[in-house]
C-alpha cells in the first residue's frame, strides 16, 4: 500500500514507455504485404495517414494483439527504464496505467504479454492499471502521449506531463521529449512538494540486471527456473492420445 506522503507518478505505456507505432506499423505491413518503410510517420492518432478507418484500425489492431502478440514484443523508448529505476529510487511510486483491454476474449493475452514486456524491458512499477477511464486512478502526476487523455484528466484537476509525439502537438505543457526530460520535471515537481531529493546518478546500471537482482533478493524464481519448471509441468501431463 502507498503511505500518506507517497508521491505517485501514473506512467502511460503505448508512446511513453513502448514504441507502439513501430511495433503496429510491423504488424500492418506484413498484413498488406509491403515494406515498412512505405508507411509514412504517424501524425494522427488513429493512423490515418496509413488509409485506416476506425473500423480496419480496430481489426488490425486486434490481430496485433493476439495474433501478432504486439504487446510482448514492442521496441523500448531510449532511456524508459534507466530513469523511471532512477526516479523509483529517489522516492517515486510508479504506476503503471494503460487501456490494453479493448480486445474482446483477448484480455488474458494482453495482460500476460504487457507483465512479461515489462519485466523483459527492465521497468520498475509498483501497481499495473488496465483501465481506460485514468482520472479513477490516484497520482499526484500523469505522463500520458494521448491527447484525449490528457484533457480528461485536467479536467478532474490533475497535472500531466505530456510525452512528445506529433499527434500532440497542439497540447499545452508541460511536455518532455525524452525521458531524461521527463526525469528532471518529476524531480522538480516532487521538490516542488519539499520533499528531499537524492540525486541519481546516470548510466551506471543495466535495467534488466536491476529487475534480475530484484528478484534474487526476494526468492523468486529466475527467468530460466520458471521455464524449467513449466517443462517439467508439460512433462508430467497425459498427452491428448492417453
Amino acid at each position: 500500500m502507498t503511505g500518506p506522503g507517497s508521491f505517485i507518478l501514473g506512467v502511460d505505456l503505448d508512446g511513453v514507455c513502448a514504441d507502439h507505432t513501430e511495433a503496429f506499423r510491423r504488424v500492418v505491413a506484413q498484413e498488406r504485404g509491403v515494406d515498412p518503410a512505405t508507411l509514412p510517420s504517424q501524425t494522427s492518432w488513429n493512423f490515418y495517414e496509413w488509409g485506416l478507418d476506425d473500423a480496419t484500425f480496430l481489426e488490425l489492431h486486434r490481430k496485433a494483439v493476439l495474433e501478432h502478440r504486439m504487446f510482448r514484443d514492442m521496441p523500448v523508448m531510449e532511456g524508459a527504464a534507466e530513469s523511471l529505476w532512477r526516479l523509483s529510487d529517489a522516492g517515486v511510486w510508479i504506476r503503471i496505467v494503460t487501456h490494453r483491454l479493448y480486445a474482446n476474449w483477448g484480455h488474458a493475452t494482453a495482460v500476460g504479454d504487457t507483465v512479461e514486456w515489462l519485466d523483459q524491458a527492465g521497468i520498475p512499477y509498483r501497481d499495473l492499471c488496465f483501465l481506460g477511464q485514468k482520472p479513477q486512478v490516484d497520482a499526484q502526476v500523469y505522463l500520458d502521449d494521448a491527447p484525449h487523455n490528457v484533457e480528461a484528466l485536467r479536467a478532474e484537476g490533475n497535472v500531466v506531463i505530456v510525452f512528445d509525439q506529433p499527434y500532440n502537438r497542439d497540447v499545452e505543457g508541460p511536455r518532455a521529449c525524452s525521458w531524461p526530460e521527463v526525469e528532471d520535471l518529476v524531480l522538480g515537481l516532487l521538490q516542488d512538494r519539499g520533499t528531499p531529493v537524492q540525486e541519481q546518478l546516470r548510466g551506471l546500471d543495466d535495467a534488466r540486471q536491476r529487475i534480475a537482482a530484484a528478484k534474487r533478493r526476494d526468492g523468486a524464481p529466475s527467468d530460466q527456473e520458471i521455464g524449467r519448471m513449466a517443462h517439467s509441468d508439460l512433462k508430467g501431463r497425459p498427452s491428448a492420445s492417453d
